[in-house]
This record gives C-alpha cells, sequence and structure tokens, in this order.
C-alpha cells in the first residue's frame, strides 16, 4: 500500500487482507474457460460459500460466473474479477486476450480485478500492453490490480528460474500492480531474494495439483517462511474431495503461518 493511494483504492486494498497480520488466502476459480468446467456437476455458489467459511480471504471468477454467486457470500470474502483468458483448445495456449474490463468489474462489484501474462510466450507485447492499460484504468477509477506472472514459452526451459521469476515480477511492479502472483522458484533462498527485491506484496501460486497434495502445501508453506504476503491456490482447493478441508489446511499455513503437516 502506497501513501499516495487514492481513498477508494485503500478502502478495497483493505477488503483485500481483512485478517489483520494474516497472510493473504485467495482461492482462483477461473479455470472453466481455460479448462473446462471445475466440478462435474458443482454448484459454484455452495463451493464459494464453503470457501468464505473456512478461510479464504477472497476468490479470482470471470464475469459470467460472478452472477451466480450470491452476493451474501462476499461479506467476508473478496471478489476479484479476472480480466482476459484462453482456453487449452488454442493452436497457442499460452496467449491471452482481454474478455472483460475495470468498468464491468467494478459494476459487479469487485474489490480487485486481475490480469494474466505469460512472458516470453509467443504474444507476450499484446498480453503487457494489456496489463499496462488495466493498470491505467486501475488508477482512473482507484481499484487494486492482481497481475498473475507466468514465464511461459516456446524458449523457455525452466519458468521458475529465478531471474526469470524477479524480471516477470519487476516487470508487473513497474507496470502499476498492486500485488503480484507468480510461480516461484523451488529454493527458498532464491524465493526470499525476489520476495525481499519486489516492490509490491508477491502471492504464491499453487500451480497445477500433484498426486500428493502435501507437496503443495509444503511449498506454501516455504513461501511464507521466505517472506511471500499469501498464497492463491486453486486446483490443489476445488479438485479435493472435500474443498472444505483441504482449505483449511492452507488457511493454518498462510493465517496462522504453522508448518505444513502431512496426512
Amino acid at each position: 500500500m502506497y501513501a499516495n493511494a487514492t481513498f477508494g483504492r485503500r478502502l478495497r486494498q483493505g477488503r483485500l487482507g481483512r485478517r489483520s497480520g494474516s497472510g493473504l488466502l485467495l482461492v482462483p476459480l477461473d479455470h472453466a474457460v481455460g479448462t473446462g468446467p471445475l466440478r462435474a456437476g458443482g454448484d459454484l455458489d455452495a463451493l464459494v460459500g464453503r470457501l468464505a467459511e473456512h478461510g479464504a480471504d477472497g476468490v479470482v471468477v470471470h464475469k459470467g460466473a460472478a452472477h451466480r454467486i450470491r452476493p451474501a457470500r462476499f461479506h467476508d470474502l473478496s471478489l476479484i474479477v479476472q480480466l482476459n483468458a484462453s482456453t487449452g483448445m488454442a493452436a497457442d495456449p499460452d496467449a491471452k486476450y482481454p474478455v472483460a474490463t475495470v468498468e464491468e468489474a467494478l459494476r459487479l462489484g469487485a474489490d480487485a480485478v486481475s490480469v494474466h501474462v505469460n512472458a516470453a510466450s509467443r504474444t507476450e507485447a499484446a498480453q503487457i500492453a494489456h496489463l499496462a492499460a488495466v493498470a491505467e484504468e486501475c488508477d482512473r477509477w482507484s481499484l487494486p490490480l492482481l497481475a498473475m506472472m507466468y514465464v511461459r514459452g516456446p524458449a523457455v526451459r525452466d519458468g521458475r528460474a529465478p531471474e526469470l521469476v524477479a524480471h516477470a515480477v519487476a516487470v508487473a511492479a513497474e507496470l502499476g500492480a498492486d500485488l503480484v502472483k507468480t510461480a516461484l522458484p523451488d529454493d527458498p533462498v532464491a524465493s526470499a531474494r525476489i520476495i525481499a527485491g519486489a516492490a509490491v506484496p508477491v502471492l504464491a501460486a499453487g500451480g497445477a495439483p500433484e498426486p500428493d497434495p502435501d507437496a503443495v502445501l509444503g511449498r506454501m508453506a516455504a513461501a511464507m517462511r521466505a517472506g511471500a504476503a499469501g498464497v492463491a491456490v486453486g486446483r490443489l482447493v476445488f479438485t479435493a474431495a472435500d474443498p472444505a478441508a483441504m482449505l483449511r489446511r492452507l488457511a493454518a499455513v498462510v493465517h496462522d503461518r504453522t508448518p505444513a503437516v502431512a496426512r
């Protein structure tokens, strides 16, 4: 949070982090555009209700999905609207294109917006230009901006390489993001350096679910120890047999800052 932020922006930033002194726990639920339905036969409103009850601070959804969630769910939960997307069916799934605007997010009552950028992709230029344009709109309307920054492209061998992740985080901060979500390196020392050198708070991305969820929980605990402002974990939660139970385990790591315990 910056001293020169407008009152409205400070107000909305405060809604994102309602738990004073605690890490931020976001659950992205914007995956349906990219990979298909979140859960077979799933009820998005009921899922969001369970997330709100068991420790989530906010959810990230697309504009159409927001209409399927009862407003009461957001009494103690932040709404973040995703502004760009792509599908796994595309010739280039790393390409991202605008699907919503800051104005639409405001009409929905959003507390923040998010933009996904795949640095090093074939369409990097368009994605970074979109991020910059959204940042300008967020300045105009006093809305916080979450940048989801990944290093993905035909020439990228390791998207978690510390120098590449640090560069991607810097791009987001330089162009006006308030928060950055990224896939941190496996090396906790490298992660700590990236986080310490970042101009804005960094959230650790959960990534794809693994056969052993304890591995993801362990990475999130390591990120919190390295100084991350929080985590943004979606697939580990909504693909779990019991999303509420998985979220409680994440909340213990993020809010209580306790080590992840294998089960």
